[in-house]
């Protein structure tokens, strides 16, 4: 299918970013969120990268002043459960609301944030009832956790899942489920990936896990201006949220467009690795990546290439197969996840891939031991967990001398 245009003029993004930062007069801020305009004007004249929430941000203000309906609903949406978003601001002296969204232009289309109760079958089956009435809009929900999905497994099997081959029902409902093991215990970890992988056949669903600000700009912004319909599962930072590797420029929001596959940068850069002399390949999704490349750095491996696999299903195995192209056969492909060997994506990719990849690389996967709960309830057992799936990445193959 022919990609559409998701870019978005640099002089536009700032001019919208800035906007962003307009309060009325009588409106106080807390000081908190002052800071944080302050930020985001710097961002918009180009002298920091920008982080999460101004790109995600900058994806709401583009479409709405496009014409776009959007809507997001979930627990803590307005403010956004780890504090980064404050959509919906409140005046610090409790004189009213102001969300700045709503304020672009006199054209503009709606955009609505809600709170909702702790109902989560209930507000997902709301909101997917909402996308099958505002196809042109981008409706969203947002669980406060990614483990709070289960108690919409219903809705999720039932219709969403499965609404377009039942009856030809389509949907272009986006769910946002914080994901990734970060010490928090077993119910505030794990969105569940590999139950969605398990329900992907048909191209019947999107299941994606970005890495960077820019590649959730481009997503957001795909997934309402495409012209057919797919509920999208994303699966969205915590700790990434304020990580400064975590960054993109305005550029990459100004060019380009959401990346399936994001190929090693260094893969191409004869001065820095040689895909020749390229012992093994680490392929990752979401926060690993950053503490993969964080380790490789702090060992100096230059022999060990990284690609990050961004959308995990449709999974477009040519895009992939491309990113690999340059290594000799014969090179391991390392899947290397946070979750359970019997969860997260492994056991899809295992499934669709088995014992080699393309026919040319011996593939296996790095993973924490089989278990029947996705994460530990002790903070030291998961750290240590975590040090020990990074040096397995590492540790089996000797740097070449």
């Amino acid at each position: 299918a022919v990609e559409v245009e998701t870019a978005v003029d640099k002089s536009r993004l700032s001019e919208l970013l800035l906007k962003l930062t307009d309060l009325p007069e009588d409106f106080t801020p807390h000081p908190k969120l002052a800071r944080a305009r302050e930020a985001w004007r710097k961002m918009a004249a180009g002298a920091e990268p920008l982080d999460w929430a101004a790109a995600e941000t900058l994806a709401y203000a583009t479409l709405a002043t496009q014409g776009v309906r959007v809507r997001l609903s979930g627990q803590d949406s307005r403010r956004g459960t780890f504090s980064h978003r404050h959509a919906v601001m409140h005046d610090y002296h409790g004189h009213g609301t102001y969300t700045p969204l709503q304020h672009l232009a006199d054209d503009q289309a709606p955009v609505e944030i809600f709170n909702s109760p702790l109902s989560e079958a209930g507000v997902l089956g709301f909101d997917y009832g909402f996308s099958l009435e505002y196809p042109d809009g981008l409706v969203i929900w947002e669980a406060q956790f990614g483990d709070f999905v289960n108690a919409a497994q219903v809705i999720i099997d039932q219709f969403i899942a499965s609404a377009e081959v039942k009856w030809r029902r389509w949907s272009g409902l986006v769910m946002l489920l914080p994901h990734g093991l970060e010490g928090m215990g077993p119910e505030h970890s794990s969105a569940r990936v590999e139950r969605f992988l398990e329900l992907c056949a048909g191209d019947n669903l999107q299941v994606v896990y970005p890495t960077t600000p820019a590649q959730f700009f481009h997503l957001l912004r795909r997934q309402a201006l495409r012209l057919w319909r797919k509920p999208l599962v994303v699966l969205t930072p915590k700790s990434l949220l304020r990580l400064q590797e975590a960054r993109s420029s305005l550029d990459e929001l100004a060019t380009g467009q959401f990346r399936r596959v994001i190929p090693d940068a260094r893969s191409g850069t004869e001065s820095q690795l040689r895909p020749p002399d390229v012992s093994r390949v680490l392929l990752s999704g979401g926060k690993v990546f950053y503490e993969l490349s964080a380790r490789r750095e702090k060992e100096k491996r230059g022999d060990v290439a990284i690609i990050r696999l961004e959308q995990f299903y449709p999974l477009k195995t040519g895009v992939l197969e491309t990113a690999l192209e340059k290594f000799p056969s014969g090179t391991p492909v390392v899947w290397v996840q946070e979750e359970p060997a019997n969860m997260g994506a492994w056991p899809y990719l295992h499934l669709r891939f088995g014992a080699k990849l393309f026919e040319r690389f011996p593939f296996s996967a790095v993973a924490r031991p089989e278990s029947a709960s996705p994460a530990s309830g002790s903070a030291a057992a998961h750290k240590l967990g975590q040090e020990q799936i990074l040096a397995a990445a590492f540790g089996e193959v000797k740097a070449k001398s």
